[in-house]
Order: C-alpha cells, then sequence, then structure tokens
C-alpha cells in the first residue's frame, strides 16, 4: 500500500545537488527555516564536544598518538550521512539519539587515555578498569558501580568507521601482512590489525573476552589476548556462550560461566559483587527494553518514527555498552519515546512517499553507507527495523529476593547469549529463517532487504532457503552484498547498484528522486 505524504514541506526537492565530485557536500541540506535551524544548533553541539574534547592536554597528546583518531575530524560530516531527508520529530529523534552516542564515545575516548600507559598513566584509575570486548554484553558488569568496562575497540574501530569508511583499511592490511586470512569478518580482523600495529590503548587490571560472535572474532580475540598477557601482564578471561543459546539444557552452564566471570573480576579490582547495584541496573535494562518493544510497535503502524541505522546503533549502545549501569540512558529514552509518540499522532512522513515496509536482515555496513536514509527518499522503501535490533524482548528479575538472585546468573547469561550480532546468527534454523517470517508479519512487511556479507558464513549457507519461503510467502526479497567495513571489496555505489537494480527489474518502479541513484561519493566520510 502506497502512503502519500499530505504535507508540502519546504525543503530540498532534488537531493543530488547537495553532492559534488570530490566533496563531502556543496552545502547543507535546506530543511524549511524550523528543522535547518535546529540542524545547525546540532551541528554547533557536536562542535561543542568535539572543543571540550581537546581541551584537555593529555586528549590532544592521544590525538597525535593514535592513526584512528584523525577519523574523529569528520564526525559532522559522519553525522549528516544519518539526516538525509529528515524533518521534524523523526530529524530530532536521530539526532538526539546519535549526539548521545557521539558524546558516549567521546567519554569512552577519555577514560582510554586517561588510563593509557602511554598518554595519561592515571594507575589508581586503571587498576579500576576492566578491558571488555566490544561484542560483549556488559550485563556481568551490572554490579560493579565502581569498576569502569572499557570497549576500548569501540572507538578504535567501531565508531572511527561511522565517521569515516576508509578507516579499517590500514589495519586490516597490517593483519594481512602477518599472515592472517583475508576471507575472514573485516570487524575483528581490523581489530586484530589496531592491536598487531600497537594502536590500542593499554589500561585495566584485567580483560573480559567472549565468543561471540563468530571464528573471525575467535581467530582476533586469541591473538589480542596472548598480547595483553604476556607483554602487558593483564590477564584475560573468555566467557563462553554457548551456541545453542536458545535451549534450556545449556543455560546451566551459561549461568556458571557468568559467575565465573563476576568471580574473575572480583579476584582483579578487589571490588565485591552489589546486589543492590545489579536490581538496579536490572529495572533500567527492563525500561530500555519496554521502550524499544514500544518503537517497534510505533513503527508496526503506517507511520513509523525512529528507524534507520541510527535505530540500531542507539539500541546497540544502550543495550550492550551500557546494559543499565547508566542512568543518562533513562533520560534519552524517555526523550526519545515521547517525540516518537508525537510524530505518531501527528502522522508525519519523511518522504514524498512510502512505497514499501522492509526489514533489514543479516549484518549491515550502516558503518560505511548511508543506505537505508538513501532507500527511503530514493525509492520509497522505509526501513521499519532490522536484525541487529530484534534482540532480548523478555524481562529480566528486577526484586532483590534470595529467589531472584540466583535467577539473576540465568538472566545475565540469557543477555550475553541474546547480544546483537549472535542471538540470530546463532542458535539454529529457527531464530534466523522462521522468526524473520513473524517479523515480518509483525511489522507489517512486504519487503525484506537481506545484506550479504560475504565473509560472514552464517546467513550464506541458508540463500536458497530465504529464496524459497519468501517466495511462499509474497514477501519481495532484495539481495545486497557487501564486505562491512572495507569499502574496496564492494564501493557504496555498487551496493546501491544491486538495490535500484532490483527496484527497476522485478518491481518495475522508478525512483523518487532520480538525482540520488547515482551519488560521487566514493571518496566521502
Amino acid at each position: 500500500m502506497v502512503i502519500k505524504n499530505p504535507r508540502e514541506k519546504a525543503g530540498e526537492k532534488q537531493y543530488g545537488v547537495l553532492f559534488d565530485q570530490g566533496k563531502v557536500r556543496r552545502r547543507r541540506e535546506w530543511r524549511g527555516v524550523k528543522d535547518t535551524l535546529y540542524d545547525y544548533t546540532r551541528w554547533l553541539y557536536l562542535v561543542s564536544v568535539l572543543g571540550r574534547f581537546v581541551a584537555v592536554p593529555r586528549n590532544v597528546k592521544g590525538m597525535f598518538r593514535y592513526r584512528w583518531m584523525a577519523n574523529y575530524l569528520a564526525v559532522m560530516h559522519g553525522m549528516d550521512k544519518f539526516t538525509m531527508g529528515l524533518r521534524d520529530e523523526p530529524l530530532r529523534i536521530t539526532h538526539t539519539a546519535m549526539n548521545f552516542v557521539i558524546k558516549d564515545v567521546t567519554k569512552s575516548i577519555k577514560d582510554c587515555f586517561r588510563g593509557d600507559r602511554r598518554i595519561g598513566n592515571d594507575q589508581k584509575f586503571s587498576s579500576r578498569c576492566v578491558l571488555t570486548d566490544e561484542n560483549a554484553m556488559t550485563a556481568f558488569m551490572m554490579g560493579f558501580p565502581k569498576v569502569k568496562a572499557i570497549l576500548r575497540e569501540v572507538p578504535t574501530m567501531f565508531a572511527a568507521n561511522i565517521f569515516n569508511q576508509y578507516s579499517t583499511t590500514h589495519y586490516l592490511d597490517v593483519a594481512q601482512e602477518y599472515g592472517l586470512p583475508g576471507d575472514v569478518c573485516p570487524m575483528p580482523e581490523a581489530e586484530t590489525g589496531i592491536c598487531i600495529d600497537d594502536d590500542l590503548c593499554i589500561l585495566g587490571c584485567c580483560a573480559v573476552q567472549v565468543n561471540t560472535t563468530c571464528d573471525g572474532s575467535l581467530m582476533g580475540n586469541g591473538v589480542i589476548a596472548k598480547r595483553l598477557e604476556r607483554e602487558y601482564g593483564i590477564p584475560t578471561f573468555q566467557l563462553a556462550a554457548p551456541m545453542r543459546h536458545r535451549e534450556d539444557d545449556v543455560q546451566t552452564y551459561a549461568a556458571e560461566d557468568i559467575k565465573k566471570a563476576i568471580a574473575f573480576v572480583e579476584e582483579h579490582t578487589g571490588q565485591k559483587w552489589d546486589w543492590d547495584a545489579y536490581f538496579s541496573c536490572a529495572k533500567r535494562v527492563n525500561d530500555a527494553t519496554r521502550r524499544r518493544l514500544a518503537q517497534l510497535e510505533i513503527n508496526s503502524s503506517c507511520y513509523p518514527q525512529f528507524f534507520g541505522a541510527v535505530f540500531s546503533l542507539y539500541n546497540d549502545t544502550n543495550y550492550m555498552g551500557n546494559c543499565g549501569r547508566f542512568q543518562d540512558f533513562v533520560k534519552i529514552d524517555a526523550k526519545l519515546a515521547k517525540l516518537a509518540e508525537r510524530g505518531y499522532r501527528k502522522k508525519t512522513m519523511v518522504a514524498p512517499e512510502y512505497r514499501h515496509r522492509c526489514v533489514v536482515w543479516g549484518v549491515q555496513p550502516q558503518y560505511c553507507i548511508d543506505m537505508l536514509y538513501w532507500m527511503l527518499q530514493c525509492w520509497g522503501v522505509v526501513p521499519l527495523t532490522d536484525m541487529l535490533s530484534m534482540v532480548n524482548t523478555r524481562m529480566i528479575a528486577e526484586e532483590d529476593t534470595p529467589e531472584n538472585r540466583r535467577q539473576a546468573y540465568y538472566d545475565m547469561a540469557w543477555l550475553n547469549e541474546n547480544m546483537i550480532m549472535r542471538n540470530r546468527t546463532h542458535g539454529g534454523y529457527k531464530v534466523l529463517v522462521d522468526e524473520l517470517w513473524e517479523i515480518c508479519r509483525q511489522m507489517n512487511a512486504d519487503m525484506v532487504m537481506m545484506w550479504e556479507h560475504m565473509s560472514c558464513k552464517a546467513l550464506v549457507g541458508m540463500h536458497g532457503q530465504f529464496e524459497e519461503q519468501a517466495r511462499q510467502r509474497g514477501i519481495h526479497l532484495v539481495w545486497v552484498c557487501h564486505d562491512l567495513c572495507d569499502p574496496r571489496v564492494f564501493t557504496r555505489q555498487s551496493i546501491r547498484d544491486q538495490f535500484s537494480n532490483y527496484m527497476r527489474t522485478v518491481m518495475r518502479e522508478e525512483p523518487l528522486d532520480p538525482t540520488i541513484e547515482f551519488l560521487p561519493d566514493e571518496n566521502a566520510w
């Protein structure tokens, strides 16, 4: 069902005029007086965040020491790709969520530099820090209010790649020069290359790694752990979540491993597990889960409000990196909910028309391309939700009782098992294939865009099953190949071309805005 926007908004009519060969944008996007002014104030806010960061001498020292810090010069330009065509509440939702993510990453960099033996060398602070794998849920840290979980790979690789699509290429080359295979996922391989290149901050009294998400992640963890232990004397614990994470018979093992991880942190930090702190965090985790489910319910309507790559990035930060440990996320969640509800009541739309309702499945390269906003403005395809956002949906025990203290270990294990990159790619056929069609039904979707990550083995083996079952259900299935954070394999335009070819040849449709079907943005941020 095609839904046309009843309200003609002042602003750009053809987005292609904003792009120029060799430049990020010719100029800022015109959104009408009110929204352009708001967008500009948010731009100034990001400038102020960066300004406060460089005002600290040790942060300036870190900028000159670490190669990956140069990518943060592109923060403002990187933010622009998430706001293409947005107006009213969706524009404010995107800025509220993404600006807070950027602020959180900035805080992480500050913590890394403060404890880093090369930069700040604050030994007292470092003794209360636990290096935590970026692919890990920080649930096992919920009962340690005086201990810092340092996810050093997030600012080094993950966030840096959001702002500069070429941020990882040097590190990928370094890893392969040292003999690592080139056909594994570029994300863990880049992290390994950063470690080999001696470009990770060195701090913390211990480290916790996880077996998520894949064989490439395990390979990288092995290299990183050995360097931590042998060169820097930082002991490392391996938290192993079971592969069949939906089966009841593995939960006892998973809970016991959480207990061991907590004991490991207690041993090396000298801090004891605090049940009051844990159950306070559990309440916030449940609150975040309810808010996310409410957002998805709005997105299942004709007037979705919070969607696209930022929906995934914010949920990733809140669900995994935060995991109820910080009160600030509660206020942001409440603000996002208020904006979404207001936009829904006003029937706010952000494109001239909505032609198709799409669920985005697979591991997505949102780090380096604004694909989801492009397909909305170019083809009228609304990205309602994505695989990485369809994580935990059940409440955990939040009242402090003897029974709930025992249950807490199972709850933390469940959260760890259902982190964003493994709850669909592990656990069997049901979680990856069968539940996709149930989500399509819940979201009233008629299309699935299937990211086919060429270095990810989990989805490739079920290509035929997806095709066959999509045909049976009358759902349009669009396969789009990429190589995550290595833009040299599939360029931005080659990724867009795959989607455009499907829309022209199969759907027999023409773009809403033909000026952005082909964009000269290969050298853009």
